[in-house]
């Protein structure tokens, strides 16, 4: 057809075979450190060497020789204004977590100072958290009564604590923080929606004022504990529901003054906030995930040997530090050398706060977790990632803590499970006047070339996936064939695979790719590859695939496959009618 395509096309180089040992090097290297954080090391002496290391594993040791005393003005200002939120959640969180109120505070004394030592971050704020209390509270009391034998209760949270420290520093050392990533952002926001529900709704007994409280955290045993105890108020019954409106009504009115005010411009938080990452990108500077998760392994190693429960960097106040104006993690050590003012000197005084306050302060801090236009938000984008979300909320909430957590990870893995075993599958078309091919489906002016089917694979092929694809392609080749016989169109001859998204292959990708060859040669067709990637094309050299179907039929783009089909194409036409001229010439 005189395509320049085809009257000159460029042949899809076979890379170079590497050593084994480099090769596992590389994947090494590219699976766990990524962002390449041993960079700085290369060409300095022993002795730099030495200090970089000090200073990537101890962040203190390289931005307290910077610091200045307008960083200093800016930290005690943040750090003051977080320790007055640290002191009342302290102590809220300790109750929900069934532990005395001093471990609350304990908690915001020594794990900030580990952390601003260890930590990569300058905004985030440590401290205890509201779901973490939670889950201590529902797990270890399903053990332990916390009112029946508090010292044992308090010993199995610290070892919880000490555990859980283990497991987040081993993570981090072994590079594998990217483990967290398998939980979708639509689970973790149905997770947390449930999490913060139920704290609200365990926190209907200090509101209410209620004697006997269950223990279970789901919505039916909460609302049946509350309705059959009307009459058992600390008050007097008469005064029961104003006991039970007025914290609720503190929280109304404040709710419309921050809306009549627009305080949240001015920095009243009205929702909650990412922590870390999300942070670091308003100040443009990088967090190495791993690096943290060490920081809260041994923070929280640490502070179980001291008495602490469970830290992490909460996100109410991790966003008031930020909107405070810290400058780096000395914000932290403030907030603990005020804490530790508290725990001296203040620690009295909170004796007499009532149980209604605390429980109001945690239902504050919690409504903020709930983030519903993020579902709304999962709705209008991703009907299944909404019902993801939805899936996880209802686990937490009509069920428990736990079983929410469960549903929460397994639907998480399901999701990721299911798109490596069914990946996506297009058929291609050609836009007009180009030499540019697209999905028919998401093109529908791409015209499809008579007598060539055209595939795109839209997923590396493995042994989870190289079945489904199988049969996919040959549904497609059926269906394909099927639909041009009831049409009377040009019958098909060529198979194309566009294999660019195909970054990798096992084994069973490769015996699927020969299964297929096997199954378009008994249809009297001819299979064609285009793009296939450096780590493809090797595995299919190596087992000799490419010298099956022949290296004059691997091209380099979906284009240039299609000119020489259609060269092919027209040739053999062409062919034939000169052979018709013959054998009627010689019949006449």
């Amino acid at each position: 057809m005189g395509n320049p395509y085809y009257e000159c096309p460029l042949p899809v180089t076979i890379p170079p075979a590497k050593p084994f040992l480099e090769s596992i090097k590389l994947g090494i290297k590219e699976t766990l450190f990524p962002d390449d954080p041993f960079r700085q090391f290369k060409n300095q002496p022993a002795s730099r060497k030495f200090i970089l290391g000090m200073q990537y594993f101890v962040p203190i040791l390289e931005w307290a020789p910077r610091y200045t005393f307008e960083f200093f003005k800016a930290d005690l200002i943040a750090g003051i204004t977080i320790a007055s939120l640290a002191v009342p959640q302290g102590i809220s969180y300790a109750s929900l977590a069934s532990l005395p109120p001093i471990i609350g505070l304990y908690s915001s004394f020594v794990p900030p100072l580990v952390y601003a030592m260890l930590g990569s971050s300058k905004d985030l704020a440590v401290g205890t958290v509201a779901v973490a209390s939670l889950l201590i509270s529902s797990m270890l009391g399903k053990e332990v009564n916390p009112n029946e034998n508090a010292r044992l209760y308090v010993q199995l949270a610290l070892t919880a604590t000490f555990f859980a420290g283990v497991f987040q520093a081993a993570l981090g050392l072994l590079r594998l923080g990217f483990i967290v990533d398998f939980l979708s952002h639509a689970t973790i926001v149905g997770f947390m929606g449930g999490a913060a529900t139920v704290v609200c709704l365990q926190q209907l007994k200090g509101i209410l004022g209620l004697v006997r409280f269950t223990h279970g955290t789901d919505l039916v045993s909460v609302l049946r504990s509350v309705f059959s105890q009307t009459h058992q108020s600390k008050r007097k019954p008469c005064f029961f529901w104003i006991n039970a409106m007025a914290p609720m009504m503190s929280v109304i009115v404040g709710s419309v003054l921050v809306y009549l005010t627009n305080a949240e411009k001015y920095g009243v938080q009205v929702e909650g906030v990412a922590v870390g990452r999300s942070f670091a990108m308003f100040k443009n500077y990088h967090i190495d995930g791993n690096k943290e998760m060490i920081a809260f392994g041994m923070m929280n190693i640490a502070g179980s040997c001291v008495s602490c429960y469970l830290t992490t960097g909460p996100f109410s106040r991790t966003a008031v530090n930020f909107n405070a104006g810290c400058k780096t993690a000395g914000s932290n050590i403030v907030m603990a050398a005020a804490v530790m003012v508290t725990l001296l000197f203040l620690t009295p005084l909170f004796h007499y706060t009532p149980i209604v306050v605390l429980s109001s302060i945690i239902i504050a801090a919690m409504l903020g977790l709930i983030d519903y236009e993020a579902a709304i938000g999962l709705w209008k984008v991703d009907k299944c990632d909404f019902i993801v979300c939805v899936s996880a909320y209802i686990g937490v909430v009509f069920g428990s803590v736990e079983i929410g957590l469960v549903i929460a990870v397994t639907i998480s893995l399901l999701r990721m499970l299911l798109s490596v075993a069914r990946p996506r599958t297009f058929l291609l078309g050609n836009i007009p006047n180009s030499m540019i091919f697209r999905s028919i489906d998401q093109y529908p002016i791409a015209n499809n070339i008579p007598g060539v089917l055209i595939l795109q694979i839209d997923a590396p092929v493995y042994f989870a996936n190289a079945n489904y694809l199988r049969e996919r392609i040959s549904r497609w080749i059926y269906e394909e064939d099927e639909k041009l016989k009831s049409t009377g169109g040009s019958s098909l001859q060529y198979v194309i695979l566009d294999l660019s998204a195909v970054g990798s292959t096992d084994t069973s990708g490769i015996s699927m790719f020969k299964e297929v060859k096997k199954n378009i040669d008994r249809r009297g067709l001819k299979l064609v590859l285009a793009n296939p990637r450096s780590e493809v094309i090797k595995k299919l050299v190596k087992s000799k695939f490419i010298e099956s179907i022949g290296q004059e039929w691997i091209y380099l783009t979906v284009g240039e496959a299609v000119a020489a089909c259609n060269f092919m194409l027209h040739a053999s036409k062409s062919n034939n009618q000169v052979a018709d001229e013959f054998d009627a010439h010689n019949n006449a």
